[in-house]
């Protein structure tokens, strides 16, 4: 029946996706919301922590989809300002890192903001503090995170992750 309604390459494909681990429509989603470590500024984008953080957790049998909604150089207000695009109906819980731009900029801390809008909609919230990426092996710039770092950043994030969604 499936090569006749999708055709034999589609009926593959289709096989191929589900033995790869693709996420199913009840994933639990997690939003990974910040600035410049969480996009990833200076890797590949599977280099970023978001992405590896998912490899780790469907590694463990967990069925997750982390969104990586990263902005290089953005501030807590313009966090605030797209929230309700980046962190759709149904997601269980944002890994909130506010960054350093608010200072570098002279912009408002809106964390506490962000963090009451999330909470309201019933979705846990996982800080990552900028003090967490100390001692993690950084790119020259001393700012910005190596794959090695997000890497080893991820592996820590990982239980409280699986933690906060219950699994």
């Amino acid at each position: 029946m499936c090569a006749l309604r999708f055709g034999l390459i589609g009926c593959f494909a289709f096989l191929a996706a589900l033995s790869l681990g693709v996420a199913s429509a009840d994933a639990a989603t997690i939003v990974a919301l910040g600035a410049s470590n969480t996009y990833g500024k200076g890797v590949a984008r599977n280099q970023a922590y978001p992405a590896q953080l998912e490899a780790i957790l469907r590694a463990k049998g967990l069925n997750v989809r982390i969104v990586n909604a990263g902005i290089n150089g953005d501030t807590t207000e313009g966090m605030l300002q797209r929230l309700d695009l980046a962190v759709p109906n149904g997601t269980r819980a944002v890994i909130l890192q506010p960054g350093g731009n608010d200072r570098r900029k002279g912009s408002p801390d809106r964390t506490a903001d962000i963090q009451s809008r999330l909470s309201a909609r019933g979705i846990t919230v996982i800080m990552l503090p900028n003090g967490m990426l100390g001692g993690l092996p950084h790119q020259p710039d001393g700012v910005h995170l190596t794959p090695e770092g997000y890497h080893m950043l991820a592996e820590q994030l990982a239980s409280q992750v699986s933690g906060a969604i219950g699994r």
